[in-house]
């Protein structure tokens, strides 16, 4: 049986990337692609709605997609944690799944796991973000996953040491992790993690260089995923296993 997609945001620089996938991906067929003129209608029927639109719409497309009990996977960026606990009751109520990924990059996600499992043992964290000049959000989706899962895994160690954070140059703190967001033309997407210690310092370098390549299979991963679902996913470390509980 083939899977009927709606793509949201197909002209868009990750939605001409998502619907190059799934062309070529055996069982799923785009047949609405929606872009900013588009009416809710024409996600109508189908039996999973891809979201790759911008920070400011991604809400009413979940909402639409609850209103219609479709299942929907979202590869928009924005999603904070509190953000998501919004739209909670109201993917509960319609009884779907939902898949948040910040980053569909493979290396991007073993980024954030080492970071995750390496933040246990270093008082001070910060992240360096960087991204093209067109992106209109920051600090970014994988950012804001990576600071939220530092944090989580620092409960028993408590809050990193971040000194000076009333000054603006310090960064934003994102679940108390300070994170710098650098804009600029010459980049894709590049993430650091720097976690310093007495006498030493680790830094998680993951670069982005070629999109189409680098997001493929994670989305090839994602969307059979996302079609299954039941109930609120966040990352792609719900798809893969990396010996990690994920937090939802």
């Amino acid at each position: 049986m083939t899977t009927r997609v709606a793509l949201v945001g197909a002209s868009g620089k990750l939605g001409r990337i998502i619907g190059s996938v799934i062309e070529q991906l055996d069982g799923f067929e785009t047949v609405a692609v929606l872009g900013s003129s588009s009416g809710q209608d024409e996600l109508d029927g189908v039996d999973l709605i891809v979201d790759a639109s911008t920070p400011a719409s991604s809400a009413e497309v979940v909402r639409a997609a609850a209103e219609r009990g479709t299942n929907l996977l979202v590869g928009t960026s924005g999603w904070s944690a509190e953000r998501i606990d919004q739209v909670r009751p109201v993917i509960a109520e319609a009884g779907i799944g939902v898949l948040f990924v910040p980053n569909f990059s493979l290396g991007s996600v073993l980024g954030t796991v080492l970071a995750t499992l390496a933040a246990p043992f270093f008082g001070s964290i910060e992240i360096v973000e960087a991204h093209q000049h067109t992106k209109i959000d920051s600090p970014s989706g994988t950012a804001v996953r990576t600071a939220e899962l530092i944090a989580a895994a620092r409960t028993a160690q408590g809050p990193v040491d971040a000194p000076h954070t009333d000054q603006r140059a310090r960064g934003q703190q994102v679940a108390g992790i300070p994170v710098h967001a650098l804009r600029r033309p010459g980049v894709i997407a590049k993430q650091e993690v720097i976690l310093s210690g007495a006498g030493e310092s680790l830094s998680i370098v993951h670069d982005t260089v070629q999109p189409a390549a680098a997001y493929a299979p994670g989305i090839r991963l994602a969307l059979p995923y996302a079609r299954d679902l039941r109930g609120i996913a966040i990352g792609l470390e719900n798809v893969i296993d990396l010996g990690i509980r994920p937090r939802t």
